[in-house]
């Protein structure tokens, strides 16, 4: 309250530090902030632990007046722990739910802060992106989907119905965000509009020099694009769009009915304000599937992700000021797992880090390399950008469950925005873990717009247009809301009025 004091006061007297100022927005918690919050990724491992300054993110977030109002539960690790678990579950945070199904599964790693925006707890959130929900999302006798191996702000944006921006690697920093991949790491905003996400969005993107990746950006000099200016209304006319028909065919299922009807209607949509689809396949598809592991993911993406892990978060603890723990390697996080009762161990394994150790690289090595350069061909040449450049297409489209994973390998871009809704008479299907459920009646999801290296201004465009000739997120409301305004707490120790938030 004396943050948002001293933001109001500055407005008062005429200052403005940017359209978010005195603005309260989630972040979460394995965005490391220089203060009382703890940044945990959901394990006490790191309760209590201290880092030397705000994250870069953080950092920007202040400068622009935002009230940096708490962190929000993820997916324990980013979903970067365990092949038996539930999306929303950490031990320090206990398990997040979503409020449009009772006990409805929030997808993940980004739970908390999907869930906290769609029901209006702040403007909006922070997530970040790598690994979605693994197996754990669908029943064992379901086809999983490549939204169950990436997609940590995509995936829950979509059944939280929201919009998600998973930015360019490189385009927002990652400097003390808790890490899994250097290479597929990124930040990014889940909202209830796509104007509001370009705001925060806005807000943290730029170059910092203690994230190399962020001085590949070719903004350098030009500065960084107008991201809330790029919402335009007529944006779709004369875009080309392409529909990589041969990855809806292996990823589709049982419950994927619902999903395509709506993605046809929405390209209908496209067609009718003056945009052009064309089918455009992935040729690497099969060579994508058929070195796929027991979760689709691809075996050299697992090889990136697993050694980039073992490299990354041996760098974080190093970057500590005080360390509760004294744990500095992977191999001591995987002890201390085993060994604390509250990180319910063994129901919940430690199989990820475990296959990582096991593998024995990691990310100096020749075998992290040639993984890497697998990715880049599958994502590529043989995958999105592929497709993109042969088809001279503007962006592709496809349900968000079945697209992050086509951007991760590359570090591509892709924007979420609701779609639809399974209807009210779906059937349930619960996660494999037995505690969450996964599809069920009046669960959201989403359509994504995919596009090349730094095309973000485009694909806010799109998503744009498209949500304000669908306006899809009001059809169907959360059957859970908050019903306590801050002014009703604030008011009972005071007798000053509160504007409503």
């Amino acid at each position: 309250m004396a943050i948002a004091k001293e933001l109001d006061m500055e407005r008062a007297q005429g200052k403005s530090r940017g359209p978010l100022h005195g603005v309260p927005i989630l972040i979460k918690n394995n965005i490391a902030t220089d203060d009382k919050m703890n940044n945990t990724a959901g394990s006490f491992a790191l309760l209590g632990a201290k880092v030397p300054r705000d994250s870069t993110i953080a950092a920007n977030l202040r400068k622009a007046g935002v009230i940096i109002l708490g962190k929000a539960n993820l997916s324990q690790w980013a979903n970067f722990r365990s092949n038996h678990t539930s999306n929303g579950w950490s031990a320090y945070g206990g398990q997040c739910k979503g409020a449009y199904f009772p006990d409805q599964d929030p997808s993940g790693s980004s739970s908390g802060p999907g869930v906290s925006s769609s029901i209006g707890l702040a403007l909006a959130a922070l997530g970040s992106e790598v690994r979605s929900p693994s197996m754990d999302t669908l029943n064992s006798e379901q086809t999983l989907t490549a939204a169950q191996t990436d997609g940590s702000i995509l995936s829950p944006s979509e059944v939280n119905n929201l919009v998600g921006i998973k930015p360019t690697v490189g385009l927002t920093s990652r400097y003390l965000v808790i890490p899994i991949s250097a290479t597929q790491d990124t930040v990014g905003p889940m909202a209830r509009s796509v104007k509001d996400a370009a705001y925060l969005l806005q807000t943290i993107a730029g170059p910092d020099p203690k994230d190399n990746y962020t001085l590949a950006s070719p903004f350098l000099k030009s500065g960084q694009p107008d991201y809330v200016g790029a919402c335009n209304f007529s944006s779709l006319g004369g875009s080309r769009f392409g529909v990589p028909r041969n990855a809806i065919e292996l990823f589709m299922s049982d419950t994927s009915g619902p999903v395509l009807q709506a993605f046809e209607s929405s390209l209908d949509v496209i067609r009718k304000a003056g945009g052009t689809v064309v089918d455009a396949n992935f040729t690497a598809l099969e060579a994508f599937s058929n070195s796929a592991d027991v979760c689709l993911l691809p075996n050299n993406e697992t090889n990136v992700l697993g050694s980039e892990f073992i490299t990354g978060i041996a760098e974080y603890f190093a970057e500590l000021t005080y360390n509760p723990n004294n744990i500095t390697s992977l191999t001591e996080l995987r002890t201390f797992t085993e060994q604390f009762p509250a990180e319910d161990f063994p129901q919940r394994d430690v199989a990820i880090w475990t296959d990582a150790l096991k593998a024995g690289f990691d990310a100096t090595s020749i075998q992290h390399y040639e993984a890497v350069q697998a990715d880049k061909y599958l994502g590529g040449p043989g995958g999105l950008l592929g497709a993109l450049s042969r088809n001279n297409l503007d962006a592709m489209l496809l349900p968000t469950q079945f697209a992050p994973s086509f951007a991760a390998i590359v570090g591509a871009p892709g924007v979420s925005v609701p779609m639809g809704f399974y209807p009210p008479d779906q059937p349930i299907m619960m996660n494999s873990f037995g505690n969450l459920v996964a599809t069920g009646p009046n669960i959201p999801f989403g359509l994504s717009f995919l596009g090349r290296r730094w095309s973000e201004t485009s694909l806010i465009s799109y998503a744009y247009a498209f949500e304000q000739r669908t306006m899809v997120r009001n059809k169907v409301q959360p059957y859970l809301v908050p019903n306590t305004e801050l002014a009703d707490v604030l008011s009972k120790n005071s007798t000053k009025p509160y504007a409503r938030l």
